[in-house]
């Protein structure tokens, strides 16, 4: 009986999130692209943002807090919040930063926080030092 309701909650969670994906995705576009992609694409319930940039050359922690004010300036054009990120991928030029980067994000991203991977990479477009990019749901 129990791999029968495991079965049946697994059937039920993979229906959502087909649901979820059904139909023609809406695109957002950003007329301050970097590169060939769209700010936002919406999915059902679900919005996949693309990677956001704040303002460069001040201080990190500015370039941080304009990266998360980025984010959430796309959200709230999809009627959304910081409150409705699932998942969030954040891209440092440099994991020295990673502690100053948290104290901001923990300051402004409401918990409970969403899922987050932080990856270091060599460059980030625009010359930025830091890059997120979520997925939300309505």
């Amino acid at each position: 009986m129990l791999h029968h309701s495991i079965r049946i909650t697994a059937v039920l969670l993979a229906a959502t999130w087909l649901g979820a994906c059904a139909g023609r995705p809406e695109h957002r576009a950003d007329p301050n692209a970097l590169g060939p992609y769209s700010a936002a694409v919406l999915s059902g319930d679900v919005a996949f943002l693309s990677g956001k940039i704040g303002e460069r050359g001040g201080t990190f922690e500015h370039e941080v807090e304009t990266t998360i004010d980025a984010v959430e300036a796309e959200l709230r054009a999809l009627g959304l919040g910081l409150g409705d990120v699932l998942s969030a991928t954040v891209y440092l030029t440099d994991m020295n930063d990673y502690k100053r980067f948290n104290a901001i994000y923990a300051s402004r991203v409401p918990a409970p926080y969403p899922a987050r991977a932080c990856v270091a990479v060599a460059a980030l477009p625009g010359g930025a030092r830091v890059e997120i990019q979520v997925v939300a749901r309505r």
